[in-house]
């Protein structure tokens, strides 16, 4: 299922510098220097990733609420480019590939790859994957699946192609993309969901998008400054190959904004809408950190979510962060239906000072429960 496989790609990617050191088997003194910044001394992974061109071995714990914990297992790439002409960085192409495991007996196999091509001209995406994914449907809004969840299994191929082209030498990108999934729900735990449509259950979804977007990060993996607002419009169209026609619009805003030198704010604001046919696993969600996955639905989703940034000492810094949801199960209706929030509170540590790569973890508190995440780059990672 798409809407799984894109919340679990950021979760590659917590480094196991134990796997890294005996991979290369150098000397002790140059693994020291190897991982050894520069200008601070402090532990870096730059120099592995720019002038080794660094693969990396990788394990992340997963903590989806939804799925339950387990494990990944990944390797990414960095492709680092040579300078410009003005001696000014340019982002690496990321290339990676991997899968992972969670206690509820979900599994997930893909790859993919991320490029920034002609100065950052043109920003390619590719994803490729395979997931059996075991969730819970607790419906569009008040009723007994709210308090009784029906548990289901889902297979799912997902590919995607994405190329966004920059205009001129602004901050505003248009592209589109194409994406093909097959998917069949194999079991409900219920043997009758009045509000699932039966043709869900086995449904292949072909189409097109087109996306619109201004940003202006200054750093695109770990940003503290800027602005980026997006737009996108995806359709399934028969014309293509898909079941049937059916389309989701997604909007968001995601703001840094320095406060003092220590200590940077960070907005998001997000809306996703889709039409009254959409299957049911493809509905809007509300995604904040500690929410399960697909716990509250409809045909409209509306978020705010802010995080606050501390630098404490050094490469270290301390991030709160907090955050209300609600959705409209049906725009007939235009009635609001459930609403959802977070809190909780992180930290930060500079792994890669040339990239401004940051990761680290968060413990988030929702509605029901609490929940813990792996974090690399930002928590906002799209």
């Amino acid at each position: 299922m798409d809407v799984t496989l894109k919340r679990n790609r950021k979760r590659f990617i917590i480094i196991l510098v134990a796997l890294l050191i005996p991979y290369y088997g150098q000397s002790q003194q140059n693994e020291t220097k190897l991982f050894k910044d520069t200008l601070d001394g402090a532990f870096d992974i730059s120099r592995w990733l720019f002038e080794l061109n660094g693969f990396i071995p990788v394990v992340s714990v997963i903590t989806e609420p939804a799925l339950g914990f387990g494990g990944a297992l990944a390797g990414v790439y960095f492709l680092p480019k040579e300078k410009s002409s003005k001696n000014e960085f340019r982002m690496p192409d990321i290339a990676g590939a991997g899968g992972g495991y969670t206690q509820n007996g979900t599994w997930f196999a893909g790859g993919g790859y991320a490029g920034f091509w002609k100065d950052d001209r043109i920003r390619y995406r590719g994803v490729l994957g395979y997931g059996d994914i075991h969730l819970k449907y607790y419906g569009l809004g008040y009723g007994y699946l709210a308090e009784d969840p029906a548990e289901f299994n889902i297979e799912s191929f997902f590919f995607l192609q994405q190329l966004t082209f920059r205009i001129g030498e602004t901050p505003f990108m248009l592209g589109g993309k194409y994406f093909l999934g097959k998917t069949e729900v194999v079991a409900f735990e219920e043997s009758s969901i009045p509000e699932v449509d039966p043709r869900d259950f086995d449904l292949i979804n072909s189409g097109l998008g087109i996306i619109g977007e201004y940003e202006t990060f200054n750093n695109i993996l770990s940003p503290s400054k800027g602005l980026r607002v997006h737009l996108n419009y995806a359709q399934s169209l028969e014309l293509l190959g898909s079941d049937r026609n059916f389309g989701r619009l997604t909007f968001f805003t995601i703001g840094y904004f320095p406060v003092t030198g220590r200590w940077h704010s960070g907005l998001r604001v997000e809306s996703m809408l889709a039409s009254s046919n959409t299957p049911f696993y493809s509905m809007p969600f509300i995604g904040l950190r500690g929410v399960p996955v697909l716990r509250y639905q409809g045909e409209l989703t509306m978020l705010a979510e802010t995080e606050q940034f501390f630098n404490v000492y050094k490469r270290w810094s301390l991030v709160g962060f907090g955050g209300v949801g609600t959705t409209i199960p049906s725009l007939d209706d235009r009635d609001f239906g459930e609403t959802a929030w977070n809190a909780g509170i992180g930290f930060r540590y500079l792994l890669a000072r040339l990239l401004g790569l940051q990761m680290g973890m968060d413990i988030a508190r929702g509605p029901e429960d609490w929940a813990f995440y792996i974090v690399f780059g930002s928590a906002w990672l799209k």
